[in-house]
């Protein structure tokens, strides 16, 4: 008999000091809380095999946060749990922190002091005294991770679950194709130009319900295809659409009700329409995002702002309650298989053309400055991006990946550590033998973007060699081995 056991575990992660806020190419620190962040975990073991997903209210999970969280864990007592089978996956909330091990948060700072004319100094942004250092950060939160997989594990226990199925819109390409074969991410479409969206969308959400011994839900998995980024360009710590997610199922189900929130393929995905395109209520500074003479549109509220974020959560909420309604059957028995491995994939490289673009285009840049700060850091890094790739594959020719694919029941898991455009995750999802499958992007590293070729062609951010260490090459092997892994288990 596999009788299925689950434990949940919600750890509070909001800061109690300023800490500076992670996803945009502007400085933003603040200690002011829109709506609290934390980490979720679900632990599930059956069928002789386990599996500790977690879903993180940060941009992404880098691989120091989770080596040290595991150090901690076995330092805790791992009692039969295997490392391996933990996933921390990241809904890219651009209102969390910013951590690591670098003070200034600046990575692109050494390539660019290289190009400098003599006399010119790079002027370190202003920290505030009382602000989190990336370095504490990351000491804070490898040890609340510890304790939500610890919390989880220890907690499961007999119960029962049931799938579910929904659509939202939530999700829309943000690459705007133009007829001069370019694209750009937040394209102006009100432009003679404009072509069409490079990629599609989905708005399917796959959900799985876990229920207690006494069929009592204790907790819903989603899985959208989309970043929680509605409020990236705000100064206030938050957990974007999915806490009003979560405040709204509390409301209706029980305050003690787990949300297990997870994002699928969407790299090239957004919270916001550009063909409707609606302005924000407050400014924002991204000049990329900035319109100039935007036209009235009768629309959705702004994905900007507050409004937005509940927009979002309410029709998510609306899908999980109908999909519950139509919950017949509580099954108390899985096979679970889970696979945790490591793949590599091809290192994206660049030619001594690009370099010596690079290098030109750096030099004017800087050109006459006595000093530069980390805006005009960001302002080149496609370039100091390019230089830097140019040094990394004299000595490496492939990323270490790792991966985890599941088999729960009729269900399939798979993972990847990028911001994977969607075309990748339909391709997973069309050919998978399971009869759901659910995708989750941004674990187990930090390698950004990994574009789909048509949208290397086109260019711009999101597929830039900058933006990401992997190219199409490395996403068509990534489908392969998930196709491989999922399909061998439902033979």
């Amino acid at each position: 008999m596999n009788q299925v056991k689950f434990g949940w575990a919600e750890v509070d992660i909001t800061p109690t000091e300023k800490i500076a806020l992670r996803g945009e190419f502007f400085e933003r620190v603040t200690n002011e809380v829109e709506t609290p962040i934390s980490f979720t975990a679900l632990a599930v073991e059956s069928d002789g095999d386990q599996a500790v997903i977690v879903s993180a209210d940060l941009v992404g999970i880098s691989n120091d946060l989770t080596a040290e969280a595991a150090e901690k864990l076995k330092k805790m007592g791992l009692n039969g749990l295997d490392p391996e089978k933990i996933i921390v996956s990241a809904v890219h909330t651009h209102n969390s922190y910013d951590y690591g091990y670098t003070e200034d948060g600046v990575s692109d700072v050494e390539t660019v002091k290289k190009y400098l004319e003599p006399g010119c100094e790079y002027v370190p942004a202003d920290h505030d005294p009382d602000q989190m250092s990336p370095v504490k950060a990351l000491h804070f939160l490898s040890d609340k991770l510890a304790e939500a997989v610890y919390k989880a594990w220890n907690e499961r226990k007999p119960g029962g679950f049931a799938n579910g199925f929904g659509r939202a819109a939530v999700g829309m390409c943000r690459r705007v194709c133009y007829a001069d074969d370019t694209a750009k991410m937040w394209g102006d479409v009100d432009h003679a130009a404009f072509t069409q969206l490079e990629g599609g969308n989905d708005n399917g959400i796959e959900m799985l319900f876990i229920y207690n011994a006494d069929k009592k839900l204790t907790g819903v998995v989603a899985n959208i295809a989309c970043p929680a980024q509605v409020l990236e360009q705000r100064t206030f710590i938050s957990s974007d659409y999915w806490g009003k997610v979560k405040i709204m199922l509390r409301e209706k189900y029980g305050k003690d009700l787990f949300l297990l929130a997870l994002c699928a393929p969407a790299g090239d995905q957004c919270p916001r329409d550009l063909v409707r395109w609606v302005q924000p209520e407050t400014p924002i500074k991204d000049p990329n995002v900035i319109r100039e003479n935007p036209k009235e549109r009768r629309a959705d509220p702004s994905m900007f702002d507050i409004k937005g974020t509940w927009t979002i959560a309410r029709r998510i909420v609306n899908e999980i309650d109908y999909a519950l309604s139509e919950v017949t059957e509580i099954k108390t028995e899985a096979k679970l298989t889970h696979v945790a491995k490591v793949i590599y994939l091809p290192l994206r490289r660049v030619t001594e053309t690009d370099r010596l673009f690079a290098e030109k285009q750096i030099t004017e840049f800087f050109h006459g400055k006595k000093t530069i700060n980390y805006m005009d850091t960001a302002a080149v890094y496609v370039y100091s991006g390019i230089l830097d790739r140019y040094e990394e594959q004299k000595t490496q020719d492939v990323v270490e990946t790792k991966v985890n694919h599941i088999r729960f029941d009729d269900i399939a898991f798979s993972t990847s550590p990028f911001e994977l455009f969607l075309d990748y995750g339909n391709q997973i999802r069309a050919r998978s033998k399971a009869k759901q499958t659910f995708l989750i992007q941004l674990t187990a590293g930090d390698y950004g973007y990994l574009p789909t070729e048509t949208a290397e062609k086109h260019g711009h951010y999101s597929a830039y060699v900058s933006s990401g260490c992997v190219g199409h090459v490395g996403g068509d092997i990534l489908v392969r081995d998930a196709l491989t892994e999922i399909n061998k288990m439902f033979d």
